[in-house]
């Protein structure tokens, strides 16, 4: 199961990420989205979830709560649709 995770402060790395939903369940990879420009975080990441059942209870604990000052959203992330070559 993958969780779209974004309000988030500029602060955190994939570490507090991973962190913060440990609590719920396994974390597979945590990434925080990263401008390539100027190399500072665009505010969101993803979470990966082997649990689905697991990942919901994240979910539904974790959305509108407070993560190091800001108040977050936690929600399913949508399917990456098929990139056509």
């Amino acid at each position: 199961m993958n969780i779209f995770v974004s309000s988030l402060s500029f602060r955190p790395k994939k570490e507090d990420l991973a962190k913060l939903l440990a609590p719920y369940a396994e974390v597979t990879p945590a990434r925080i989205i990263i401008n390539r420009d100027t190399r500072r975080s665009k505010g969101y990441g993803f979470v990966e979830m082997p649990n689905e059942a697991e990942g919901k209870a994240a979910i539904d604990a974790l959305n509108g709560t407070d993560h190091m000052g800001r108040t977050i959203s936690v929600a399913l992330a949508n399917d990456r649709p098929a990139r056509e070559y």
